[in-house]
């Protein structure tokens, strides 16, 4: 069938009426009015074909949602979704699921040329109530509508008139501007629109090009003047590249305005983060309200699109019931006035109570690389400090075995050297290795934490504890503890224990020896194109008390989700096939610690899409069915997979915001709220568990996906096993968000990145010299052991 249709300038909404395409194609030529650039108007003509590609079947859906077919139909969801985001996109800038826009909420300059921009995430979901839409209040960064002088001016905060630009600030004003839309002001109405691909390397006033085919030149500032009448003052900044190589375009900066309404995709810097979660942050009671007036605002009853479909949409939030899990009794030293404690609204402190196993620390140094702290401050600190850790019930030598060492942070591996090995002289015995290093850092300290946690960590074996000056010169006592608790478990001891697990009271845990996994792979930031992503797993060394984890850590393929070294098998010239791996590595590790192997696998993964549960749940599974057999034939402990979810737009309000009985101090819904019916999923075994007492804005439940349970957990049973968990967390004393083993690995993954050590260009992408991924260089033996991640 061949339609005909004229189309208007502009954005074209073509009306077919109702042709059937069956499976056939439609075709259109479009006939289009432009305006030329300099010969007033011309006329396109455009072949459009329209092919058949499926047909969504919505009683599949229905059979879903009913629970009786067991893979949700995502071509349907998706044309559902399709229909419902159309009305949106023309009213505003859509952001993948979300939706912004400067006349929904007020916009908030965030600094260096950004603003933030308020909006709504939008997404269908099939739940057990059937077909539910999400709807959550959201912003983000947008690049400011600025001249782009006034945004060069902004980011490198200060005018940029005064002196020339150096090196590093071309760098950064080329990675600020790549890919950004900019529109001309020096013709008038007539407002070209431009992508910038790059700046030129040299300033305005020394660029020329050839302007006809005979090879005449005129420089840029020449050009401007005769053509358009206008003056350069600029003539030392550099131009804007919006061409190609080939055919370059240049543009001067001041001739240019940032188009609106473009995303910030790159990576924000800390003063950028704070002014956005400034505006992100709303009680429980505001953003329940604000959710309430988008849904009304959006007015889904009036919307063409829904009607064509016959979809309707209940304008009031669905209501649903929870239950509160109790908190769990906490195991502390007997030797403290109080030997357990149980937490009240998710928190707890360590007064009147001594840790759990107290860690040793015989040997320890300081450096200290701040020149703001003197070098008796230093000393004071550090004293206290081993006071702090002592009171806590560990036992910490009082005096380093070497004076406080003051070092330039340039020189951070000179001194991390030369002091391991001058304390290693020092120690009685002679060559005894430090126990634990604390380091007094600058405040803004770039790269220097970094660098040292790489040296400590791959190079010398040496567990530390890093300090800012700003905590060196407060010395609060809350500061002090906190740290304690830190150092306890890097240095090998405990915070504490759950009762249940003492006293074998956890089911499906405690009466075999069972070991929990957390396992994440966290990616690169957007802009950096070939750094690899990073995967941890960390596993439980403890048992029945399952507070200890190990860790380990690796690079694999840029942003590759599947974790490929869980098992490995590689030839080797004098062993011949060898197996290996970080499964395999940690059982092992399991069995030295306890004597036992693991009879049963709890294993929590973090960061999955639901895209893509499946495709991790089939490869990562079978990694851990091969390790477990590599060990010995026929070991097939029984596994259980959960996916935890933190990224995700559910949100639980109270009933009763002024119910006392269900809401926390900060009008949160209580620690140990959980949901497991209505907006769960229609056949499969999940739940909402909000573990932590919210502190500012809203709390964010957890969301966990249990994907294969050979173990045969009842809900409540995991419910409560990861809520308890959560109160076993080594680094505060309060219940967290999301279970410890999945928390520690997402600790382990994010300090691994600092292992790596990227050749930096102004490309705006950190490039690691082979396509291969450079392995990350190898944790000692000694730091693997203990939870150097915390």
């Amino acid at each position: 069938m061949d339609v005909y249709l004229p189309m208007m300038e502009g954005r074209a909404f073509i009306q077919l009426g109702h042709y059937r395409l069956l499976r056939g194609h439609l075709k259109l030529l479009c006939k289009m009015k432009m305006k030329a650039l300099l010969v007033g108007k011309r006329e396109r003509q455009f072949r459009v074909v329209i092919k058949y590609a499926a047909r969504a079947d919505l009683h599949h859906l229905a059979m879903f949602l009913a629970g009786r077919q067991p893979d949700a139909p995502q071509e349907a969801l998706q044309v559902l979704d399709i229909v419902l985001r159309e009305l949106p996109t023309a009213r505003y800038s859509p952001v993948s699921r979300s939706f912004y826009s400067p006349n929904l909420g007020r916009r908030q300059r965030l600094g260096d040329g950004l603003e933030s921009w308020r909006g709504f995430y939008q997404s269908i979901r099939p739940t057990q109530m059937g077909l539910s839409l999400n709807i959550d209040m959201s912003s983000t960064a947008f690049i400011e509508p600025l001249p782009v002088i006034e945004f060069v001016a902004q980011l490198l905060c200060r005018d940029i008139s005064v002196r020339p630009l150096t090196d590093s600030d071309r760098v950064k004003i080329k990675k600020a501007l790549r890919g950004v839309k900019v529109e001309v002001t020096h013709r008038g109405n007539m407002r070209r629109k431009y992508r910038i691909s790059g700046l030129t390397s040299q300033a305005t006033r020394e660029l020329s090009f050839p302007v006809d085919d005979r090879g005449t030149v005129k420089t840029v500032v020449q050009y401007f003047l005769e053509t358009y009448g206008f003056n350069i003052q600029h003539t030392t900044l550099p131009c804007l590249q919006v061409g190609n190589q080939q055919r370059p375009n240049y543009l001067p900066m001041e001739v240019c305005k940032i188009v609106e309404g473009q995303r910030y995709s790159k990576r924000l810097n800390e003063k950028q983060i704070t002014a956005l979660l400034k505006v992100t942050c709303q009680r429980p009671q505001e953003r329940e309200k604000d959710i309430l007036q988008t849904v009304h605002h959006n007015a889904y009853y009036e919307d063409p699109y829904a009607q064509e479909f016959g979809i309707k949409i209940d304008e009031q939030l669905a209501s649903v019931e929870a239950r509160v899990l109790p908190p769990p009794r906490l195991k502390y030293h007997d030797s403290g006035r109080e030997k357990d404690v149980l937490p009240r609204v998710g928190q707890w402190n360590m007064m009147n109570k001594k840790m759990v196993n107290g860690g040793r620390v015989g040997h320890w140094a300081c450096i200290n690389f701040s020149r703001n702290v003197q070098d008796n401050a230093a000393k004071v600190f550090c004293h206290e400090l081993a006071i702090m850790c002592q009171i806590s019930g560990m036992n910490f030598a009082p005096e380093p075995v070497l004076p406080v060492l003051s070092a330039r942070p340039e020189h951070v591996e000179r001194a991390l050297k030369a002091r391991y090995h001058d304390a290693m002289n020092a120690s009685k015995p002679p060559g005894k290795e430090l126990d634990l290093l604390i380091v007094i850092l600058p405040d803004n300290n770039g790269s220097l934490y970094g660098d040292l946690k790489r040296i400590c960590e791959t190079e010398l074996g040496l567990v530390s504890q890093c300090c800012l000056t700003k905590h060196v010169f407060k010395m609060s006592k809350q500061y002090l503890a906190n740290v304690a608790l830190k150092i306890n478990v890097k240095v090998g001891g405990r915070n504490t224990v759950l009762v249940d697990a003492l006293a074998r009271r956890i089911r499906l845990v405690t009466d075999r020896p069972t070991i929990i996994f957390g396992a994440d792979v966290t990616h690169p930031h957007p802009g950096e194109d070939s750094s690899p992503s990073i995967a941890a797993v960390v596993a439980s060394q403890d048992w029945p008390e399952i507070t200890k984890y190990a860790g380990l850590v690796s690079a694999q393929a840029h942003r590759q989700e599947l974790i490929q070294d869980l098992f490995k098998v590689w030839q080797d010239p004098q062993r011949g096939t060898v197996t290996g791996g970080m499964i395999k590595e940690l059982l092992i590790s399991f069995k030295r610690a306890t004597g036992q192997k693991p009879q049963r696998i709890i294993f929590y993964r973090d960061g999955v899409s639901e895209g893509q549960f499946y495709q991790v749940l089939l490869f990562e599974l079978d990694a851990i069915r091969k390790a477990c057999a590599s060990l010995e034939p026929n070991y097939q402990p029984p596994v259980t997979f959960v996916v935890v979810q933190k990224r995700h737009h559910t949100r639980l309000f109270a009933n009763n915001h002024n119910d006392q009985r269900t809401v926390d101090r900060s009008g949160n819904i209580l620690p140990g709220t959980v949901v497991d019916s209505k907006i769960c999923h229609p056949t499969e075994f999940d739940f909402y568990l909000c573990s932590h007492a919210g502190i500012q804005g809203t709390s964010r439940p957890a969301h966990y996906h249990v994907l294969w349970d050979e173990n045969k957990f009842t809900a409540d049973e995991l419910q409560t096993l990861t809520n308890n968990l959560c109160y076993t967390y080594a680094r505060c004393t309060r219940s967290v968000s999301i279970v410890p083993p999945a928390y520690y690995a997402h600790l382990a993954a994010f300090r691994a990145r600092f292992y790596m050590e990227p050749d930096t260009s102004d490309s705006g992408s950190t490039r690691f010299g082979n396509v291969a991924v450079r392995p990350l260089p190898a944790l000692k033996e000694n730091v693997k052991r203990v939870m150097f991640y915390c």
